[in-house]
């Protein structure tokens, strides 16, 4: 399928940016899969997307550099300021819908792809890690903190916005696919 045609379906999920990615500007960095550990978002160890499940940082960088064309997206929303708790869990959750409805939509046209996005897999209530296989391991998607992306570089080295100014609040994503 051709890429424009795919970026179209992509923007018929609702994203507000979707742009080119080139998948050489993915830099898997230790210093960000570390900062996983702390555990601010309560997926580590909790979830087969998030380290350390997901794999060590270098098969991530590996299975990144597998895939030869790239797709950023991004949600940005309106918050009433960098306190305002509320407003940027309800874009978090907005970014989070559209994902499984992104996934769900290149399902049907995209046999080889890889989608990251803001935070571990989100698609069931509950996630079976440790005790029992994922669900939906072709529906799955992993963050890309936990693969080891600093996300504003990425967005800068791809000419994408990533601050939009202190009452936006942006949740960023890619997909990348073969």
């Amino acid at each position: 399928m051709e890429k424009e045609k795919i970026m179209q379906l992509i923007k018929d999920c609702g994203f507000e940016t979707v742009a080119e990615l080139d998948v050489s500007t993915l830099t898997a960095l230790p210093e960000v899969r570390d900062m996983c550990a702390v555990n601010t978002c309560g997926a580590y160890g909790k979830n087969w997307t998030c380290p350390p499940a997901c794999g060590d940082i270098e098969v991530c960088d590996a299975r990144m550099h597998s895939y030869a064309h790239g797709i950023l997206i991004q949600t940005v929303g309106d918050i009433e300021d960098s306190l305002d708790f509320e407003g940027i869990a309800d874009v978090a959750k907005l970014h989070g819908e559209r994902l499984i409805q992104c996934v769900d939509v290149l399902a049907e046209v995209l046999e080889d792809k890889l989608i990251l996005g803001a935070g571990g897999c989100r698609r069931c209530k509950e996630c079976t890690y440790p005790d029992a296989p994922c669900r939906f391991p072709e529906k799955a998607t992993s963050s890309m903190e936990g693969y080891g992306l600093y996300v504003s570089d990425g967005c800068k080295k791809n000419g994408v916005a990533y601050n939009y100014g202190p009452e936006k609040m942006c949740y960023s994503g890619c997909i990348l696919y073969n």
